[in-house]
């Protein structure tokens, strides 16, 4: 038992450390971020990581659209194999899709090909930083505390288990309860609202049995954006590596999230809700917003 719960309590201790003692030693922090939205949050932690003495080290591709250079932190980035011009035709091409009006059917089959094209994009900048002997070497000698990164995107928790440093989790949410498998958590599906389901607390029968039904229809996507990582975890660590195993390396799960929002749900203790951080830089609401002014429409008489 000692030994299985060294690595939890080891994260935990740095956790400790980097937020509740802020002149402490300063410690070395390698982050690896989602793109988008995910690291606009994130890079708020890795700032106030800096003002507390904290070394930090953002690992990051070539080819990206927000991870760039700032005073606050060092960036390593990586070589990848498609272009700038490939990675914003992906990106852009898979945001627009969200705002088209489809029937359904045809709605999952380009959500389900968007998604394919996004997976093979982030697996194989995923493999150029794993496969990369010399970076690996890099970061094995850099002597890092712990790994921050966001679970959507799978590399930094596989790059964690791999270089056996602990694990900080920084998400909103994870589809296919892989947050629950990961920290052997309850979940029951009677009273628990699946995520995107837009089920209450207070469900009818028939909406029980659409909480119970979704993973079927979840999973599948599931197995499209995770399922390659632990494949690649297996062959990095010469033995079988299940995707639980990987989501069980993070020592701390931070929830971007809270319960006024989210409904009540067990949580296990490592399970910390940090709901608030993406109101950082809040900004006042502009006049149009402010009761019930006009809004005058080009091509239409007022």
């Amino acid at each position: 038992m000692a030994v299985g719960l060294q690595g939890p309590l080891r994260g935990l201790a740095v956790l400790f450390l980097l937020c509740v003692l802020p002149r402490a030693e300063g410690r070395k922090v390698l982050v690896v971020p989602m793109e988008g939205s995910h690291w606009l949050s994130m890079r708020d932690v890795v700032r106030e990581l800096h003002a507390r003495g904290h070394h930090t080290v953002v690992l990051a591709p070539e080819v990206n659209i927000h991870v760039k250079r700032e005073n606050f932190f060092s960036l390593e980035t990586y070589a990848v194999s498609y272009t700038e011009e490939e990675y914003s035709h992906i990106v852009m091409h898979s945001l627009l899709g969200a705002f088209e009006n489809h029937h359904i059917v045809k709605l999952f089959v380009k959500s389900v090909q968007v998604l394919k094209n996004m997976a093979v994009l982030y697996y194989g900048s995923c493999t150029a930083v794993l496969h990369n002997k010399t970076l690996i070497s890099h970061l094995n000698s850099s002597s890092f505390d712990v790994v921050l990164t966001d679970p959507v995107y799978l590399c930094g928790s596989v790059l964690a288990k791999y270089l056996d440093i602990p694990a900080v989790f920084f998400l909103r949410a994870l589809p296919c309860n892989f947050d629950s498998e990961g920290t052997q958590c309850p979940n029951p599906s009677s009273y628990i609202p699946r995520l995107l389901t837009m089920n209450s607390d207070h469900m009818t029968f028939l909406q029980r049995v659409k909480n119970m039904l979704y993973p079927l229809f979840s999973n599948y996507f599931c197995n499209i954006g995770f399922t390659p990582y632990a494949n690649l975890a297996s062959e990095l660590l010469q033995r079988e590596v299940s995707l639980v195993d990987i989501f069980s390396h993070a020592s701390v799960w931070l929830f971007r999230g809270d319960f006024v929002l989210d409904y009540p749900r067990p949580v296990m203790p490592n399970m910390v809700f940090i709901g608030g951080i993406n109101c950082v830089h809040r900004k006042p609401l502009s006049q149009v917003c402010i009761g019930p002014f006009p809004v005058h429409v080009p091509g239409r008489v007022p």
